[in-house]
Protein backbone atom coordinates (compact mmCIF):
# COMPACT_ATOMS: atom_id res chain seq x y z
CA UNK A 1 0.00 0.00 0.00
CA UNK A 2 1.25 3.48 -0.94
CA UNK A 3 0.65 6.85 0.74
CA UNK A 4 0.47 10.06 -1.33
CA UNK A 5 3.15 12.57 -0.32
CA UNK A 6 2.27 15.48 -2.60
CA UNK A 7 5.36 14.72 -4.67
CA UNK A 8 4.79 11.04 -5.36
CA UNK A 9 3.98 8.09 -3.11
CA UNK A 10 5.79 6.07 -0.46
CA UNK A 11 5.13 2.68 1.19
CA UNK A 12 2.81 2.70 4.20
CA UNK A 13 5.42 0.86 6.28
CA UNK A 14 7.86 3.77 5.76
CA UNK A 15 5.17 6.20 6.91
CA UNK A 16 4.57 4.03 10.00
CA UNK A 17 8.33 4.23 10.66
CA UNK A 18 8.05 8.03 10.76
CA UNK A 19 5.02 7.80 13.06
CA UNK A 20 6.99 5.51 15.37
CA UNK A 21 9.65 8.21 15.74
CA UNK A 22 6.93 10.69 16.71
CA UNK A 23 5.66 8.18 19.27
CA UNK A 24 8.93 7.80 21.16
CA UNK A 25 9.93 11.48 21.44
CA UNK A 26 7.29 12.01 24.16
CA UNK A 27 8.79 9.32 26.42
CA UNK A 28 11.88 10.96 28.06
CA UNK A 29 11.31 11.62 31.75
CA UNK A 30 8.01 9.75 31.77
CA UNK A 31 9.27 6.75 33.72
CA UNK A 32 10.93 8.94 36.36
CA UNK A 33 7.74 10.76 37.40
CA UNK A 34 6.04 7.91 39.32
CA UNK A 35 9.09 7.13 41.44
CA UNK A 36 10.15 10.68 42.42
CA UNK A 37 7.96 10.69 45.53
CA UNK A 38 9.48 7.38 46.66
CA UNK A 39 13.09 8.09 45.70
CA UNK A 40 14.14 8.41 49.36
CA UNK A 41 12.78 4.92 50.01
CA UNK A 42 14.35 3.38 46.90
CA UNK A 43 17.68 5.15 47.51
CA UNK A 44 17.90 6.07 51.24
CA UNK A 45 21.17 7.96 50.77
CA UNK A 46 19.79 10.20 47.99
CA UNK A 47 20.33 13.93 48.53
CA UNK A 48 18.06 16.73 47.32
CA UNK A 49 20.68 17.55 44.66
CA UNK A 50 20.61 13.94 43.42
CA UNK A 51 16.85 14.07 42.99
CA UNK A 52 17.04 17.42 41.17
CA UNK A 53 19.71 16.03 38.83
CA UNK A 54 17.64 12.94 38.10
CA UNK A 55 14.66 15.13 37.23
CA UNK A 56 16.33 17.91 35.24
CA UNK A 57 19.55 16.60 33.63
CA UNK A 58 17.83 14.55 30.88
CA UNK A 59 15.86 17.61 29.74
CA UNK A 60 18.99 19.75 29.90
CA UNK A 61 20.81 17.25 27.65
CA UNK A 62 17.94 17.20 25.15
CA UNK A 63 18.30 20.92 24.35
CA UNK A 64 21.94 21.03 23.12
CA UNK A 65 21.67 17.71 21.30
CA UNK A 66 18.53 18.88 19.51
CA UNK A 67 20.54 21.82 18.19
CA UNK A 68 23.49 19.60 17.29
CA UNK A 69 21.17 17.18 15.50
CA UNK A 70 19.49 20.00 13.60
CA UNK A 71 22.85 21.43 12.56
CA UNK A 72 24.21 18.03 11.51
CA UNK A 73 21.08 17.36 9.45
CA UNK A 74 22.10 20.06 6.97
CA UNK A 75 24.82 17.88 5.45
CA UNK A 76 24.65 14.63 7.44
CA UNK A 77 22.78 11.39 6.70
CA UNK A 78 19.50 11.65 8.61
CA UNK A 79 18.84 7.91 8.60
CA UNK A 80 22.22 7.24 10.23
CA UNK A 81 21.49 9.96 12.77
CA UNK A 82 18.12 8.33 13.46
CA UNK A 83 19.77 4.93 13.96
CA UNK A 84 22.35 6.49 16.31
CA UNK A 85 19.81 8.42 18.38
CA UNK A 86 17.35 5.53 18.59
CA UNK A 87 20.11 3.08 19.57
CA UNK A 88 21.35 5.39 22.36
CA UNK A 89 17.75 5.82 23.53
CA UNK A 90 17.09 2.07 23.59
CA UNK A 91 20.37 1.14 25.29
CA UNK A 92 19.81 3.87 27.88
CA UNK A 93 16.33 2.49 28.56
CA UNK A 94 17.81 -0.96 29.13
CA UNK A 95 20.42 0.66 31.39
CA UNK A 96 17.68 2.34 33.43
CA UNK A 97 15.96 -1.01 33.94
CA UNK A 98 19.22 -2.57 35.11
CA UNK A 99 20.35 0.34 37.33
CA UNK A 100 20.90 -0.54 40.98
CA UNK A 101 22.29 2.76 42.29
CA UNK A 102 21.11 6.35 41.93
CA UNK A 103 24.32 7.36 40.15
CA UNK A 104 23.77 4.63 37.55
CA UNK A 105 20.21 5.83 37.05
CA UNK A 106 21.33 9.44 36.64
CA UNK A 107 23.98 8.49 34.06
CA UNK A 108 21.62 6.33 32.00
CA UNK A 109 18.91 9.01 32.17
CA UNK A 110 21.39 11.60 30.90
CA UNK A 111 22.28 9.32 27.98
CA UNK A 112 18.57 8.93 27.34
CA UNK A 113 18.38 12.72 26.97
CA UNK A 114 21.23 12.60 24.46
CA UNK A 115 19.45 9.99 22.34
CA UNK A 116 16.14 11.84 22.54
CA UNK A 117 17.80 15.12 21.60
CA UNK A 118 19.16 13.56 18.41
CA UNK A 119 15.79 12.06 17.48
CA UNK A 120 13.38 14.91 18.25
CA UNK A 121 14.18 17.22 15.27
CA UNK A 122 14.08 14.20 12.96
CA UNK A 123 10.55 13.30 14.06
CA UNK A 124 9.23 16.33 12.17
CA UNK A 125 12.20 16.76 9.82
CA UNK A 126 11.46 13.43 8.13
CA UNK A 127 7.82 14.46 7.60
CA UNK A 128 9.05 17.64 5.92
CA UNK A 129 11.50 15.70 3.74
CA UNK A 130 8.96 13.17 2.46
CA UNK A 131 5.78 15.28 2.26
CA UNK A 132 4.80 18.66 0.89
CA UNK A 133 1.85 21.06 0.83
CA UNK A 134 -1.44 19.88 2.36
CA UNK A 135 -0.04 16.35 2.64
CA UNK A 136 2.70 17.68 4.91
CA UNK A 137 0.22 19.57 7.09
CA UNK A 138 -1.88 16.41 7.40
CA UNK A 139 1.13 14.26 8.36
CA UNK A 140 2.41 16.84 10.86
CA UNK A 141 -1.04 16.74 12.45
CA UNK A 142 -1.01 12.94 12.57
CA UNK A 143 2.52 12.90 14.00
CA UNK A 144 1.45 15.31 16.74
CA UNK A 145 -1.60 13.14 17.45
CA UNK A 146 0.53 9.97 17.64
CA UNK A 147 2.93 11.74 19.99
CA UNK A 148 0.20 12.78 22.41
CA UNK A 149 -1.70 9.49 22.20
CA UNK A 150 1.51 7.64 23.10
CA UNK A 151 1.99 10.05 26.00
CA UNK A 152 -1.47 9.27 27.41
CA UNK A 153 -1.14 5.49 27.01
CA UNK A 154 2.46 5.36 28.26
CA UNK A 155 1.63 7.52 31.30
CA UNK A 156 -1.08 5.08 32.33
CA UNK A 157 1.23 2.10 31.71
CA UNK A 158 4.11 3.65 33.66
CA UNK A 159 1.90 4.30 36.69
CA UNK A 160 0.73 0.69 36.72
CA UNK A 161 4.21 -0.78 36.15
CA UNK A 162 5.79 1.41 38.85
CA UNK A 163 3.28 0.04 41.36
CA UNK A 164 4.42 -3.50 40.54
CA UNK A 165 8.18 -2.81 40.69
CA UNK A 166 9.92 0.51 40.10
CA UNK A 167 12.36 -0.87 37.51
CA UNK A 168 9.43 -1.92 35.32
CA UNK A 169 8.37 1.70 34.74
CA UNK A 170 11.39 2.02 32.43
CA UNK A 171 9.98 -0.68 30.13
CA UNK A 172 8.34 2.11 28.09
CA UNK A 173 11.85 3.14 27.03
CA UNK A 174 12.07 -0.10 25.04
CA UNK A 175 9.62 1.22 22.42
CA UNK A 176 12.50 2.53 20.24
CA UNK A 177 13.19 -1.12 19.39
CA UNK A 178 10.11 -0.95 17.13
CA UNK A 179 11.53 2.12 15.38
CA UNK A 180 14.86 0.35 14.81
CA UNK A 181 13.02 -2.54 13.18
CA UNK A 182 11.14 -0.15 10.88
CA UNK A 183 14.07 2.08 9.88
CA UNK A 184 15.21 -0.21 7.00
CA UNK A 185 11.86 0.40 5.27
CA UNK A 186 12.51 4.13 5.57
CA UNK A 187 16.13 3.90 4.42
CA UNK A 188 15.00 2.15 1.22
CA UNK A 189 12.61 5.03 0.42
CA UNK A 190 14.35 8.13 -0.90
CA UNK A 191 12.38 11.38 -0.50
CA UNK A 192 11.52 13.09 -3.79
CA UNK A 193 12.79 16.65 -4.30
CA UNK A 194 10.56 19.52 -3.23
CA UNK A 195 8.43 20.67 -6.22
CA UNK A 196 9.79 23.72 -7.98
CA UNK A 197 6.69 25.71 -7.03
CA UNK A 198 6.86 24.51 -3.39
CA UNK A 199 6.98 27.08 -0.58
CA UNK A 200 10.43 25.96 0.57
CA UNK A 201 11.98 26.68 -2.82
CA UNK A 202 11.00 30.34 -2.43
CA UNK A 203 13.54 30.55 0.40
CA UNK A 204 17.24 30.99 -0.30
CA UNK A 205 18.10 30.93 3.40
CA UNK A 206 16.42 30.80 6.79
CA UNK A 207 13.77 33.49 7.20
CA UNK A 208 15.22 34.48 10.56
CA UNK A 209 12.48 36.94 11.46
CA UNK A 210 9.69 34.41 10.97
CA UNK A 211 11.63 31.61 12.71
CA UNK A 212 12.29 33.89 15.70
CA UNK A 213 8.60 34.82 15.81
CA UNK A 214 7.56 31.17 15.68
CA UNK A 215 9.96 30.39 18.52
CA UNK A 216 8.41 33.12 20.66
CA UNK A 217 4.87 31.98 19.83
CA UNK A 218 5.68 28.33 20.53
CA UNK A 219 7.33 29.22 23.83
CA UNK A 220 4.28 31.27 24.81
CA UNK A 221 1.64 28.65 24.03
CA UNK A 222 3.69 25.88 25.64
CA UNK A 223 4.15 27.92 28.81
CA UNK A 224 0.46 28.86 28.87
CA UNK A 225 -0.71 25.26 28.49
CA UNK A 226 1.77 23.77 30.98
CA UNK A 227 -0.19 25.29 33.85
CA UNK A 228 -2.75 22.51 33.27
CA UNK A 229 -0.18 19.82 34.07
CA UNK A 230 1.44 21.81 36.91
CA UNK A 231 -1.56 23.15 38.85
CA UNK A 232 -4.47 20.78 38.24
CA UNK A 233 -3.50 18.41 41.05
CA UNK A 234 -3.35 21.33 43.54
CA UNK A 235 -6.77 22.60 42.46
CA UNK A 236 -8.20 19.09 42.79
CA UNK A 237 -6.69 18.73 46.26
CA UNK A 238 -8.09 22.07 47.48
CA UNK A 239 -11.51 21.20 46.07
CA UNK A 240 -11.55 17.97 48.09
CA UNK A 241 -11.84 15.79 45.01
CA UNK A 242 -10.30 12.33 44.77
CA UNK A 243 -6.58 12.44 43.90
CA UNK A 244 -7.12 10.31 40.77
CA UNK A 245 -9.34 13.08 39.37
CA UNK A 246 -6.27 15.14 38.47
CA UNK A 247 -4.86 12.30 36.40
CA UNK A 248 -8.15 11.94 34.51
CA UNK A 249 -8.28 15.68 33.76
CA UNK A 250 -4.68 15.80 32.56
CA UNK A 251 -5.28 12.73 30.36
CA UNK A 252 -8.26 14.53 28.78
CA UNK A 253 -5.99 17.53 28.21
CA UNK A 254 -3.48 15.43 26.25
CA UNK A 255 -6.26 13.65 24.35
CA UNK A 256 -7.62 17.08 23.38
CA UNK A 257 -4.16 18.08 22.08
CA UNK A 258 -4.17 14.87 20.03
CA UNK A 259 -7.64 15.25 18.48
CA UNK A 260 -7.09 18.16 16.02
CA UNK A 261 -4.14 16.37 14.43
CA UNK A 262 -6.44 13.98 12.58
CA UNK A 263 -8.38 16.81 10.89
CA UNK A 264 -5.84 19.61 10.75
CA UNK A 265 -6.19 20.27 7.00
CA UNK A 266 -9.94 20.77 7.39
CA UNK A 267 -9.44 23.15 10.33
CA UNK A 268 -6.88 25.23 8.41
CA UNK A 269 -9.07 25.26 5.30
CA UNK A 270 -12.10 26.52 7.23
CA UNK A 271 -10.44 29.17 9.41
CA UNK A 272 -7.46 30.18 7.25
CA UNK A 273 -5.37 33.00 8.65
CA UNK A 274 -7.72 33.31 11.66
CA UNK A 275 -6.76 29.86 12.98
CA UNK A 276 -4.17 31.14 15.49
CA UNK A 277 -6.50 33.85 16.75
CA UNK A 278 -9.30 31.33 17.34
CA UNK A 279 -6.95 28.77 18.89
CA UNK A 280 -5.55 31.33 21.32
CA UNK A 281 -9.10 32.43 22.18
CA UNK A 282 -10.13 28.83 22.90
CA UNK A 283 -7.03 28.35 25.07
CA UNK A 284 -7.75 31.55 26.97
CA UNK A 285 -11.39 30.64 27.60
CA UNK A 286 -10.36 27.15 28.74
CA UNK A 287 -7.80 28.48 31.19
CA UNK A 288 -10.24 31.05 32.60
CA UNK A 289 -12.83 28.31 33.14
CA UNK A 290 -10.21 26.42 35.16
CA UNK A 291 -9.62 29.62 37.17
CA UNK A 292 -13.25 29.84 38.33
CA UNK A 293 -13.48 30.10 42.15
CA UNK A 294 -15.83 27.13 42.62
CA UNK A 295 -14.34 24.13 40.83
CA UNK A 296 -16.17 21.04 39.73
CA UNK A 297 -15.05 18.02 37.75
CA UNK A 298 -17.09 19.23 34.76
CA UNK A 299 -15.63 22.74 34.69
CA UNK A 300 -12.07 21.49 35.11
CA UNK A 301 -12.53 18.91 32.33
CA UNK A 302 -14.11 21.52 30.04
CA UNK A 303 -11.30 23.98 30.63
CA UNK A 304 -8.59 21.35 30.11
CA UNK A 305 -10.18 20.13 26.88
CA UNK A 306 -10.51 23.64 25.42
CA UNK A 307 -6.91 24.47 26.35
CA UNK A 308 -5.70 21.22 24.78
CA UNK A 309 -7.69 21.77 21.58
CA UNK A 310 -6.24 25.24 21.08
CA UNK A 311 -2.69 24.03 21.65
CA UNK A 312 -3.22 20.92 19.51
CA UNK A 313 -4.18 23.03 16.50
CA UNK A 314 -1.30 25.48 16.81
CA UNK A 315 1.61 23.12 17.46
CA UNK A 316 1.74 21.31 14.07
CA UNK A 317 0.97 24.55 12.23
CA UNK A 318 4.04 26.12 13.85
CA UNK A 319 6.12 23.16 12.66
CA UNK A 320 4.81 23.57 9.11
CA UNK A 321 5.54 27.29 9.10
CA UNK A 322 9.08 26.68 10.37
CA UNK A 323 9.69 24.22 7.54
CA UNK A 324 8.24 26.44 4.82
CA UNK A 325 10.34 29.41 5.93
CA UNK A 326 13.58 27.55 5.21
CA UNK A 327 15.02 26.01 2.05
CA UNK A 328 14.75 22.20 1.92
CA UNK A 329 18.28 21.49 3.17
CA UNK A 330 17.78 23.75 6.22
CA UNK A 331 14.25 22.64 7.14
CA UNK A 332 15.25 20.20 9.90
CA UNK A 333 17.62 22.79 11.36
CA UNK A 334 14.80 25.35 11.38
CA UNK A 335 12.58 22.80 13.13
CA UNK A 336 15.25 22.08 15.74
CA UNK A 337 15.48 25.80 16.56
CA UNK A 338 11.70 26.04 16.85
CA UNK A 339 11.19 22.82 18.82
CA UNK A 340 13.93 23.54 21.35
CA UNK A 341 11.85 26.32 22.93
CA UNK A 342 9.28 23.69 23.93
CA UNK A 343 11.86 22.15 26.26
CA UNK A 344 13.05 25.56 27.44
CA UNK A 345 9.45 26.36 28.39
CA UNK A 346 9.17 23.09 30.32
CA UNK A 347 12.33 23.94 32.27
CA UNK A 348 11.52 27.55 33.11
CA UNK A 349 7.72 27.40 33.52
CA UNK A 350 7.86 26.33 37.22
CA UNK A 351 10.23 29.22 37.93
CA UNK A 352 7.97 31.76 36.18
CA UNK A 353 4.88 30.46 38.01
CA UNK A 354 6.68 30.68 41.37
CA UNK A 355 7.91 34.23 40.64
CA UNK A 356 4.40 35.40 39.68
CA UNK A 357 2.93 33.84 42.83
CA UNK A 358 5.56 35.58 44.94
CA UNK A 359 5.10 38.90 43.11
CA UNK A 360 1.34 38.89 43.71
CA UNK A 361 1.60 37.33 47.18
CA UNK A 362 -0.66 34.38 46.43
CA UNK A 363 -0.54 30.63 46.91
CA UNK A 364 -3.78 29.91 45.08
CA UNK A 365 -3.28 27.40 42.23
CA UNK A 366 -6.18 29.10 40.41
CA UNK A 367 -4.09 32.26 40.02
CA UNK A 368 -1.83 30.62 37.44
CA UNK A 369 -4.87 29.68 35.32
CA UNK A 370 -6.20 33.23 35.58
CA UNK A 371 -2.93 34.89 34.53
CA UNK A 372 -2.27 32.47 31.67
CA UNK A 373 -5.84 32.72 30.45
CA UNK A 374 -5.61 36.51 30.28
CA UNK A 375 -2.25 36.32 28.47
CA UNK A 376 -3.76 33.92 25.91
CA UNK A 377 -6.67 36.30 25.25
CA UNK A 378 -4.29 39.26 24.86
CA UNK A 379 -2.31 37.22 22.31
CA UNK A 380 -5.59 36.39 20.55
CA UNK A 381 -6.35 40.12 20.23
CA UNK A 382 -2.84 40.69 18.83
CA UNK A 383 -3.39 37.86 16.34
CA UNK A 384 -6.74 39.38 15.33
CA UNK A 385 -5.09 42.75 14.66
CA UNK A 386 -2.08 41.46 12.72
CA UNK A 387 -3.08 38.14 11.12
CA UNK A 388 -3.57 39.66 7.65
CA UNK A 389 0.06 40.69 7.26
CA UNK A 390 2.00 38.66 9.83
CA UNK A 391 3.39 35.31 8.68
CA UNK A 392 3.69 34.06 12.27
CA UNK A 393 0.21 34.91 13.51
CA UNK A 394 -1.66 34.63 10.21
CA UNK A 395 -1.14 33.43 6.69
CA UNK A 396 2.26 32.21 5.59
CA UNK A 397 1.67 33.36 2.03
Amino acid sequence: MKVNTGKGAMPLVAVIAIWSVSAIVSLPGLAISPILDDIDKIFPSASELDVQMLESLPSLMIIPFMLISGHRSVKGNKIRMLVLGTSIFLLSGIGCMLSRTLNELIITSVLLGVGAGIIIPLSTGLVVDYFTGDYRVKQLGISSAVNNLTLVVATAAVGYLADVEWHLSFAVYLLPAITLLLIPALSHTTPAPEPREGAQNRQQQLNRGVIAGLMLLYFAITYLSLIVTFNTSYVVERSNMHASTAGAIISLFFLAIMAPGFMLNTIVRIFGRRVNMLSLSIMGIGLLIMALPHHSFITLCTGAILTGLGYGVMQPIIYDKAATNAPPHLATFALSLTMVVNYLAILVAPVIVALLNRLFHTTSPSFGFLVNGLIALVLAVVAALFNRHNRVLGSDD
